[in-house]
This record gives C-alpha cells, structure tokens and sequence, in this order.
C-alpha cells in the first residue's frame, strides 16, 4: 500500500503505558493538559483501563492493532508521535520537543518496525539545533491529494515541516493557531482530521490572516465540517480515520469527543463513515491532554 492510494489504514500501531500521569515537562506547551492531587497509581489504573477498552473496541471492528508496551519513565508513551510510517518502506524518527519525550524512541520498536520499513530516516539529531516535528501530530496529510497541513508551534518547526513536505511531495498548507489560553494549538492534530471524503477543522483558532486560505484548500478536495473552539478543547478535532473488516471506514473519536458533536454534525459524520468508533478516554484526555488519534500511530 503506498501513501498516495488510501488516506486509511486497517493496521494502528498502539503503546500499552507502563505508568501515567500528567508530565510536567509538556503543560508548558500544551494548555488541554490538567495537573492536581489525585494519585499517579490511581491514574495510571484508570488510563490502562480506558486503553485496553479503546483497543478492544477498534479490534471488534476488525482493526488490526500491533501492541507495544511503554516505559515507565515516558508518561506520554500512550501518545506515539515519535515515528511514522510511509508506503514506500520510509520510517521517520521525530525530533521531540520535550527531553523525557525523546526517550521514547524504543530501540526495541525501531528494529521491529524496520522489518516492514527498513528506509529510515533519522531526524532526532534536530532537537539540538532547537528543531522540532512530531510526526502526524505536527503533518495532518492528506494522503490521496498529496497536501500536508501543518499548525506551527514550539512542537512544530516551519523549517522542518517544509523539509519533510518537499521531501515526500505534498504540497504545503502552514498557518498559525491561537488556543483558548493565547497560545498556539501544540497539535495540528488536535486542529483537524483528514478523512478520505470528510474533514473536520476549527476554523476559529486559525488566526485571521491564514483562515480562509486553509478552509479553501481543504475544501477544495473535501466536504468540510467546522469546529467550535469549545469542541477543539473536547477534542473532537482528535479524532482519525480507519480501516476495519471488509475496508469498512470508520472515524475514531473520544466518547467526550463525540458527545460534544451537535445531531448534524454526526449525521454529517455518518454520511461519509460507515460507523463511528467511540471510548472513554477521560483519563488520558485530562491528563495528558491527548486524546483518540493521539493514541494511534498508522502503520501503512
């Protein structure tokens, strides 16, 4: 399967978290995340079961999920945005912004991926020049039409995301964001999705000057359904195409996510997918402040 054939995947790769908790070193930068009392055992327990159940429920929709465990030291483990697969046997290795990110590079897990994937690519030494992308989190791709959208921020370095974009020939929509706390959405991927014939985008945290030119060009190859900036911070934006039994389509999404979409927008959904795929992921969402398409890497 190449990159350009399917904007979908039926294989997800997922990291089973060894520990949880919210990680100091990210609420700097990313303002969906939550910090208080409540025990790291206790939302470690409570992430791990709401994994488990999100897993269970792709697998009984004919998903096929390959499992890694994390590491303990690696809170944001469960968030795998540190690699990404390609078509062409390509396996990119991000530079992470934060330092206990960088550490999840699993040597273990780069050398099962380069079974299927032996082109790598290793970007990891531009974190010392104070350069940094994080994988599809940085990238939303739009595969089929071979454009790549990208939200800057101090996750996301222009300079290498027009690196990556000309090196697999996507055409480039980069444009800035501002979040509820006036600072730039960590995440493009907490801005938008990209389905195979239905996006989903918050227009209102796209600053004024760059708004029309990304909702023109994505509505220029898809039927598009706009974003509140209160459903952006219910992470209904988070959300990810996939592929089950029978090439069914499927949007994955939080069951916070999808409780936070109005009647017209799920018929909306329901028009273009052949189901909707949601879970709890409370936990995870306040905590880490990631949510569904965080926790899945695609493995094309």
């Amino acid at each position: 399967m190449t990159d350009s054939l399917f904007q979908s995947t039926n294989h997800l790769l997922m990291i089973e978290p060894a520990s949880f908790y919210a990680n100091p070193q990210t609420m700097e930068t990313n303002a969906y995340q939550v910090q208080d009392d409540a025990p790291r055992d206790v939302l470690f327990a409570k992430a791990l079961k709401e994994w488990r159940g999100f897993r269970d429920k792709l697998l009984e929709k004919g998903v096929i999920i390959t499992t890694h465990r994390g590491f303990e030291n690696c809170p944001d483990m469960v968030f795998p945005n540190c690699m990404s697969t390609h078509g062409d046997g390509g396996l990119y290795l991000y530079p992470m912004y934060n330092e206990n990110r960088r550490a999840e590079h699993s040597s273990d897990l780069v050398a099962m991926l380069q079974k299927a994937y032996p082109h790598v690519h290793d970007w990891r030494h531009y974190a010392g020049d104070q350069l940094h992308l994080e994988s599809t989190a940085s990238i939303c791709r739009d595969r089929v039409n071979k454009i790549g959208y990208s939200g800057l921020s101090a996750r996301t370095s222009r300079v290498l995301a027009e690196k990556w974009l000309d090196e697999k020939g996507y055409s480039p929509v980069i444009f800035e964001t501002c979040s509820h706390a006036g600072i730039p959405v960590y995440h493009t991927d907490c801005v938008m999705w990209i389905g195979t014939s239905l996006a989903a985008i918050c227009t209102p945290c796209i600053i004024e000057n760059d708004r029309s030119r990304v909702v023109s060009s994505l509505r220029a190859t898809h039927a598009v359904l706009e974003l509140s900036m209160e459903q952006l911070s219910a992470f209904c934006g988070n959300a990810l195409e996939v592929r089950g039994a029978e090439g069914k389509r499927y949007l994955a999404i939080s069951s916070g996510g999808y409780a936070a979409l109005t009647p017209d927008q799920i018929s909306l959904i329901r028009d273009h997918f052949d189901d909707i795929i949601h879970s709890d992921l409370s936990t995870l969402e306040r905590y880490g402040g990631g949510s569904a398409r965080c926790c899945l890497m695609e493995l094309f």
